[in-house]
């Protein structure tokens, strides 16, 4: 069988590793995309690191046609890129919060998909997952543009998958309550860890999706809060 090829934007950060060493468990080749990941922070045959931001569409297209001249294809989009604000009321929040949520959580999105689509259409398939928030459907006080940016992001993956479901993209978002990664930790330490989602749970879940027991699941929104109920 060829072997299928990964895409794995923030493969550096705290659920990426997970998500990156899953995939390449499972049999993928990977190419980790972020701004300072380097190929030896995975030591893997299957690994490739992409230092690259998809700050824009113009330089999200330049790392995505690097992968494409390399390995000919893209079967899997794991799109885990994305940021946190929040303290504020919505009124309260200044327009550079409101800003950057929406940038990190909806228009990386929005640039990866643009550049994305088009070839997996072409290849006659393929999967795309992005990580949401339980915030999007399950919004709280003081978060207001991280939940607005990721209700907005599980809207335009639902669109996705309605406009690409003929030739066999299957694109679908994962909603996790808070993980237990060091970041999280570090800025919360006082808060009760064993109720968060383990990231191994979710990248657990994108291999899922990503593989053939997956393939009839699109349009999907899947929470995966753990404990924290």
């Amino acid at each position: 069988m060829t072997k299928k090829n990964a895409l794995v934007t923030g493969a550096s950060g705290g659920l990426g590793m997970h998500v990156t060493k899953a995939l390449l468990d499972a049999g993928y080749m990977v190419v980790g995309l972020s701004p300072r990941i380097q190929q030896a922070d995975i030591n893997h045959p299957n690994f490739v690191a992409l230092p690259a931001e998809i700050i824009s569409l113009e330089s999200t297209k330049k790392a995505v046609d690097g992968v494409l001249a390399r390995f000919g294809k893209i079967d899997v989009l794991a799109h885990l890129v994305g940021g946190f604000a929040g303290g504020q009321t919505v009124a309260e929040t200044d327009d550079a919060t409101w800003q950057r949520m929406f940038d990190a959580n909806l228009n990386s999105t929005f640039h990866v998909l643009r550049a994305v689509i088009p070839h997996m259409r072409d290849a006659g398939g393929g999967r795309i997952i992005a990580i949401g928030s339980r915030a999007a459907e399950d919004p709280g006080p003081k978060v207001g543009a991280y939940s607005a940016s990721k209700a907005a992001l599980v809207s335009l993956i639902r669109t996705v998958a309605m406009e690409n479901k003929d030739v066999g993209i299957t694109s679908n978002v994962i909603l996790p309550g808070t993980m237990d990664t060091p970041a999280n930790r570090k800025d919360m330490p006082g808060a009760d860890i064993s109720q968060w989602v383990q990231p191994s749970s979710v990248a657990s879940l994108i291999v899922w999706l990503a593989g053939d027991a997956g393939k009839d699941v699109t349009g999907a929104a899947i929470p995966v809060y753990g404990k924290g109920l």
